[in-house]
């Protein structure tokens, strides 16, 4: 008998082979490596506030450093559903509704694993945050996918009846929305929630960055009429306090559907950090007073950087929200996204995140060419980085 002595080729499984290496790692990689200003990654290069960081110091000097429940501290778990039932005017248990996960990109995790069976359709609008589709994927879920189109990025109301059918399990929803920075409207809002209702569908909402918006506030889904019982909010500590390496999130769900988010979660993390959910405690109990200053600031970089894009010739979109600004490369000569990216990272030394990675591929596993003509730029940069940034793009100039 032969005896194998090396082993097969094994490698990726398949359900993730069509994705590769994440863009965000992707680009931060190529931004270390030529020196340039990381406009890519959305992480604040400035730290998060003493009262926090504080907390978290004193949750480890106290004792807080074995497992916690799997599903959060009760202190956690309370202020959560404080602090939504602040916003949404939504009162929630705390103990059977809500989930501490590590961090949001966990709880989209938990939620396609613990609720979507192979074959189920999930409804992702382009251009959408990138886990998503992995996360459909190892669920053995199918993703059909609609678009938001320049210029104003409306959502796509008939076009979303148009693809949700029978299988149809869930619809993802992202507002205010990364990368495009739109606040999806209480009329865009109450459209979905009417397909959803209408085809008996879920809806998984992230809502990570529901603190930072610049005109009216965004609105849950889940408050809408009928939409309490069939949609899972997704949201997390890192984007509103500028501490995204904590990775502390949670989701809010009703019973029968957090059952199966804990079934998942239990066997990817078990729990979260136990001294920074404990810290977690403090931040979520900080007073009105912060929210405004949050969102004060974010307004000063958000403008700042409108004001270096149009510096460097670009025409970017305004966002409502997020921290992000999208622009479109077309005039810089550049094939796609891709190719501008690496020239802005290699050559001019800007990082920025080419957006087509936030779109499904085609069938050839290629983007097509709508899906390739903007790009991301992250604004939760300190003035001098955003500075730096304008100084640097001056030299870009649009090819004939």
């Amino acid at each position: 008998m032969t005896i194998q002595t090396t082993p097969r080729n094994f490698g990726t499984s398949a359900r993730l082979q069509p994705f590769g290496e994440s863009v965000f790692a992707t680009i931060s990689r190529l931004a270390a490596q030529h020196g340039a200003v990381n406009l890519g990654q959305g992480f604040p290069n400035f730290d998060g506030p003493p009262f926090v960081k504080d907390a978290g110091m004193r949750a480890i000097k106290d004792g807080f450093g074995q497992y916690a429940r799997t599903f959060g501290v009760p202190e956690l778990n309370a202020a959560v559903a404080a602090r939504f039932r602040a916003t949404s005017g939504i009162e929630v248990a705390p103990d059977a509704e809500v989930t501490v996960t590590s961090g949001c990109t966990e709880a989209i995790a938990a939620v396609m694993l613990g609720l979507i069976n192979p074959g189920d359709e999930v409804v992702l609008v382009e251009p959408f945050y990138d886990s998503y589709a992995a996360c459909v994927a190892m669920a053995g879920g199918t993703v059909r996918a609609i678009r938001l189109r320049a210029p104003e990025f409306a959502f796509p109301i008939d076009e979303l009846r148009r693809v949700v059918g029978p299988q149809t399990k869930a619809i993802l929803i992202n507002s205010p929305h990364n990368p495009l920075g739109r606040v999806l409207t209480r009329s865009e809002l109450e459209g979905i929630a009417a397909v959803a209702r209408a085809a008996d569908c879920l809806v998984f909402s992230d809502e990570v960055y529901e603190e930072i918006w610049f005109g009216e506030p965004p609105v849950s889904i889940s408050t809408l009429p009928g939409m309490r019982e069939r949609t899972v909010v997704m949201s997390s500590l890192g984007k509103t306090f500028s501490l995204t390496g904590w990775k502390i999130g949670w989701t809010i769900a009703p019973p029968n559907l957090t059952a199966g988010i804990r079934a998942a979660h239990q066997f990817l993390t078990f729990c979260s950090a136990t001294p920074l959910q404990r810290a977690a405690v403090d931040a979520l109990q900080a007073p009105r007073s912060y929210y405004e200053a949050l969102r004060a600031d974010y307004l000063m970089r958000r403008d700042a950087m409108l004001t270096v894009l149009r510096g460097a010739g670009f025409d970017p979109y305004v966002p409502d929200g997020s921290y992000f600004v999208v622009a479109e490369h077309e005039r810089f000569g550049f094939p796609n996204d891709f190719a501008f990216a690496l020239h802005l990272v290699e050559k001019v030394g800007v990082a920025c995140i080419p957006c087509s990675a936030f779109y499904a591929p085609q069938a050839d596993g290629t983007k097509d060419a709508d899906a390739c003509r903007l790009v991301r730029f992250a604004f939760c940069k300190t003035d001098e980085t955003i500075r730096d940034a304008g100084i640097r793009l001056r030299s870009l100039s649009a090819r004939s």
